[in-house]
């Protein structure tokens, strides 16, 4: 085992140390980082030979959460780690997009990358660790890898920027952004805010990219000491004797197929030319050759036309937005629906409200327990006019369905003001580019079907960028999937009207410069505001009023002394009062009683149950009650539920009366008078005072009637408490 060999900063004001040789020593290349009572330990594997059959980087990136790390024992029957959260596969995605920028696209060998968290104190992210471990453990290793990079986080807290603020603190932030960046360029963005301006983002992007230097240069002195010798990297295909046949049977014919305002035009166009080319030239050269050089060919001619021209496809101008489609209200029986459609790519999206109990629980290493707006995101193969297996989510979809979440989570109302778990599911039912932005502005539209008092609605809008050989670079609005495939960026910006709430950048080359992304931003910000008119003309503000069909939820707020009689010994009291009404209640610790049900009916007979069971009877009050008891001394009436009270006999009527199952008999209804509630609680009743004086105004009656605290002993008195 190699000598271990550390380095460590200070950064964001706590001690940063990456330190290898300790721990997974057959490992290519291995790190422990430790930040605060945080500890990761990443490690990157490399296969000894080329994995047959591909045409692209192997990297695996796989993000293991261990919730002893958190002191936690897993949930369910087995008791340990199953599948990974949607945080893992989240934090999976976000260390893969910044390394695999600066991997050779020639490298065939398969890497892993594996990111395992030790220890977590929640106040530390591990998922900048994360990052910052991967391309720590490649540049140590035998991959030729161009980095390093380092990533940090950015909060603006009280209207000042902090690196890396704690867990907790972010809570209190309007931004928490993410950049990777190498020395020169930005790698890799990814942001959540509370409709930031696009000038603060900006200067957090700056910050970001300065605090990365010392990450890297920490990076830098670990590789120097214990790095391994860089191999080479496969070179490049290329032949330049068959690309020169390609465009001979091609020419003047490329840029007639591509210009085309549908993929579904283009393609037929496309795949003749394919098959010329290999009919021609497959005796000279294989198909998988003939077929890189087509699409060579194909991206050149799409770049050279955009840099030259300054137009793209169809002759679309590099800012203007495809035709945009909206509409709300499509299904019949579900709480809210909107569609939205921008040239090719459409999305479906659905509300469903539900109760407090709906809530997503949580069992991760977050400080986050629990969640009520959720978002997911559905890609069927008919979207692309694919056949392919439908199964379960993968990575794709978990992280777009994420970054939807994302953007429109600050506009949701909180749950004092709306008392609902929220979900949204977007069903892309078409794709041609940007489909997650698609996802945004349909769940906006759906939201506000569904009658959810969203702050404002939230749009968002791909950016893409070409870049040339001597410089030159444009930025591209509303990329659709010819162009992300052939570009060099796909940059997600999604915003209300008065400022950013998400953002998440991806790169295809080894970084982009500050300038590029600012230009982007600020030109993605002219398209959302133009979507959101759009939007507008569907749906102007959320329907005061909620679909039939979604469940009414109401909230009140009861003592806290009186939780344990709504719910009552082993929950009987609460299950009773479920079932009579068909409605759920939640109870927080606090006091605070969610109820909801079908119908209003049902919820309103579960709140007035709620109430008669925690309110406090007064002197003075009036209540029609059944006779629950009776004694020789006079009628228990129950007034609320498991709430008595004594009506002596004295009480009864305006006469005198000699036995009080002359008046009254159990099963009664009686209306009676709170006459006095004595020091021990006790409630003494009146039927008499609510009834007329008897003819001739003498009002013949029992012994008087004495309070519990007077009566003799023997007496009534001694009855039950209640």
């Amino acid at each position: 085992m190699a000598q271990p060999f550390a380095v460590e900063d200070t950064i964001g004001g706590r001690i940063l140390s990456i330190e290898t040789g300790k721990l997974a020593a057959q490992a290519s290349a291995a790190v422990t980082l430790r930040y605060g009572d945080t500890v990761v330990l990443v490690t990157t594997c490399v296969s000894p030979q080329p994995r047959e059959g591909v045409d692209f980087l192997p990297l695996t990136v796989d993000y293991e959460e261990r919730l002893y790390a958190a002191g936690k024992i897993p949930g369910g029957f087995i008791r340990r780690e199953g599948r990974p959260s949607e945080e893992a596969i989240l934090t999976s995605r976000l260390t893969d997009r910044p390394l695999r920028p600066l991997l050779p696209k020639t490298w065939r060998r398969e890497i892993q990358v594996v990111i395992t968290v030790l220890s977590t104190d929640r106040e530390n992210d591990p998922d900048t660790l994360a990052i910052i471990g991967g391309s720590c453990t490649l540049g140590m290793s035998e991959v030729p890898f161009e980095g390093p990079v380092g990533a940090c986080h950015v909060g603006y807290i009280d209207g000042q920027y902090v690196i890396n603020p704690t867990m907790p603190e972010m809570a209190n932030s309007t931004l928490d952004l993410v950049v990777a960046s190498s020395k020169t360029a930005v790698v890799m963005v990814e942001a959540g805010a509370k409709e930031m301006p696009e000038d603060i983002i900006t200067g957090a992007m700056k910050l970001a990219h300065e605090a990365n230097q010392k990450l890297i240069a920490m990076q830098e002195k670990l590789i120097a000491a214990v790095g391994k010798i860089k191999e080479t990297a496969p070179p490049a295909f290329g032949n330049d004797e068959l690309k020169a046949e390609v465009e001979r049977i091609l020419a003047g014919r490329v840029w007639d197929a591509l210009n085309f305002a549908t993929k579904a035009e283009r393609e037929p166009k496309l795949s003749i030319l394919k098959a010329v080319l290999l009919e021609q030239l497959k005796d000279k050269y294989p198909d998988n050759e003939i077929l890189a050089a087509f699409d060579n060919v194909i991206r050149y001619a799409l770049r050279t036309h955009i840099l030259k021209y300054g137009t793209r496809a169809n002759n679309r101008p590099l800012t203007q937005i495809r035709q945009l489609s909206c509409d709300v209200g499509l299904l019949p029986r579900v709480h809210g629906s909107g569609l939205f459609t921008r040239g090719e790519t459409q999305a479906l999206s659905i509300t469903t409200l539900g109760s407090a109990r709906d809530e997503q629980q949580l069992d991760g290493l977050g400080i986050s327990e629990s969640k009520r707006y959720m978002h997911h995101y559905n890609f069927p193969p008919f979207s692309t006019g694919e056949v392919k297996r439908v199964g379960s989510p993968g990575r794709r979809e978990i992280g777009h369905g994420a970054l939807a979440e994302r953007a429109i989570l600050p506009v949701i109302p909180p749950e004092e003001d709306f008392p609902y778990t929220i979900r949204v599911v977007s069903e892309i039912m078409s794709s041609s580019g940007s489909t997650s932005m698609a996802s945004v502005c349909g769940s906006s539209l759906s939201l506000m079907d569904a009658g959810v008092p969203i702050k404002a609605p939230v749009a968002g809008i791909s950016m893409g960028l070409v870049t040339g050989d001597n410089g030159e670079w444009v930025v591209l609005t509303d990329i659709e999937g010819m162009e992300d495939n052939y570009g060099d960026m796909d940059y997600k910006v999604a915003g209300t009207i008065d400022g950013i709430t998400a953002l998440q950048l991806d790169i295809k080359l080894k970084g982009v410069s500050l300038e590029m992304l600012e230009k982007a931003m600020w030109q993605s910000r002219e398209t959302r505001l133009f979507i959101l008119e759009s939007m507008r003309g569907a749906i102007a503000q959320s329907r005061s009023e909620l679909s039939k069909y979604a469940p009414r939820m109401y909230k009140m707020v009861i003592d806290q002394d009186k939780i344990g009689t709504v719910i009552g010994p082993g929950g009987k009291t609460i299950r009773s009062i479920t079932d009579e009404s068909k409605a759920t209640i939640d109870i927080a610790p606090d006091g605070t009683v969610i109820i909801g049900a079908v119908d209003e009916a049902s919820a309103k007979k579960a709140m007035r149950m709620v109430e008669d069971l925690t309110r406090e009877i007064k002197s003075g009050e009036v209540f029609t009650g059944k006779v629950v008891r009776i004694m020789n001394f006079g009628a228990f009436v129950e007034l609320l539920p498991g709430k008595d009270g004594l009506v002596h006999i004295s009480e009864l009527e305006n006469h005198r009366v000699d036995k009080v199952e002359d008046v009254v008999k159990i099963g009664d209804e009686i209306t009676v008078k709170v006459i006095e509630i004595d020091s021990q609680g006790r409630v003494n009743l009146s039927r008499r005072a609510l009834l007329a004086p008897p003819e001739g105004g003498n009002q013949e009656g029992n012994a008087p009637f004495r309070p519990h605290n007077q009566q003799p002993s023997g007496g009534f008195s001694n009855r039950p408490r209640f």
